[in-house]
């Protein structure tokens, strides 16, 4: 059942009466779990989905959110105003594919340009992992990702998107990985906040997030890590620095499994800025073009086209040469 928003209203004798506000939220995935992100909040009778996101770790009917609950009848373009996606990452935006070209949603999709940029990599790398190396059965084809892909909407952080005569929507940067964008909605009266995955730590290549002072009567908000404690940043690529470079110092090569985009990258400028700092000349290699393209995407999103991101980026026109060449 749909979680409804309710609002203190102050009633005789002191007492608070609860009353329901014009906002509920279904969660259909990453409620309870890391994965398969994917909320549909109804705001003033305006009905958004936040993020569509597939489950890596399942191959059945859980990989993708459970979309007959949106719309029994299999009519989406009436159940939906609007589709937002907040990154790039396949636990936010990996069953769009399916969601457009299989169920046959036709409504407007809303994501940043670089995340519009990036997706069908990352959609596309998947399909082939699953598909032509591990034989899974095809869940959608390149000509579906590229056919989702015309459906999508960009657009640039701060900027007020008018959905409709009632329905607005506003990007804000939420650092984590290029594009990622938190979602501020209003319709009439109301409106919310969704965060999707954001991070108020800035590292090398991304800033903090930032979002204005806002009046909302709803925030979702990602926290995976909420309740973690971690060491300090710098002890960490401390540690991480000494035991590399005991490593190559000791005539060994060191091999780094990381994710190709966001980490990959941050890795890459962290060694290059020790490698110049040390004067090493150990070579760095990248074994994955997935790795190299975001570098592309990076440069021209700060030079050209997405008026705001480049703001917030910390090391865009400061790419080490082990980013630049494979």
């Amino acid at each position: 059942m749909p979680t409804q928003t309710r609002a203190p209203q102050l009633a005789s004798a002191g007492k608070a009466l609860l009353l329901p506000m014009a906002i509920d939220c279904l969660v259909l995935g990453a409620g309870q779990e890391v994965g398969k992100s994917c909320a549909v909040v109804t705001i003033n009778g305006k009905r958004i989905m936040f993020d569509c996101g597939m489950h890596m770790g399942y191959l059945d009917r859980r990989r993708y959110p459970d979309f007959s609950r949106v719309a029994p009848d299999g009519d989406f373009d009436g159940a939906l105003d609007c589709v937002v996606i907040t990154h790039f990452h396949l636990d936010h935006v990996g069953a769009l594919p399916y969601f457009t070209e299989v169920c046959g949603y036709r409504g407007p999709i809303y994501m940043t340009y670089p995340t519009k940029a990036l997706a069908p990599l990352m959609l596309e790398d998947y399909r082939k992992v699953m598909v032509e190396r591990r034989g899974e059965e095809e869940q959608f084809t390149t000509e579906n990702i590229a056919d989702c892909m015309k459906k999508v909407i960009a657009v640039d952080l701060k900027q007020t998107v008018q959905v409709d005569s009632e329905l607005q929507i506003r990007a804000y940067y939420a650092g984590h990985v290029i594009g990622a964008a938190m979602f501020y909605a209003k319709v009439g009266d109301s409106a919310l906040v969704y965060t999707g995955d954001y991070n108020m730590t800035p590292d090398r290549h991304l800033g903090a997030a930032q979002i204005d002072r806002l009046q909302l009567d709803l925030l979702i908000t990602e926290s995976t890590y909420a309740t973690t404690v971690r060491d300090s940043k710098y002890t960490r690529e401390r540690e991480f620095l000494m035991a590399v470079h005991k490593c190559v110092a000791g005539g060994g090569k060191v091999l780094i499994p990381t994710f190709a985009l966001g980490r990959a990258q941050e890795l890459c400028m962290l060694l290059d800025d020790y490698w110049e700092r040390m004067n090493l000349n150990v070579p760095i290699y990248f074994s994955a073009v997935m790795s190299l393209r975001p570098c592309t995407v990076l440069h021209d999103t700060c030079k050209v086209g997405f008026k705001h991101e480049g703001e917030y980026y910390n090391g865009c026109y400061k790419l080490p040469t082990c980013f630049l060449t494979a």
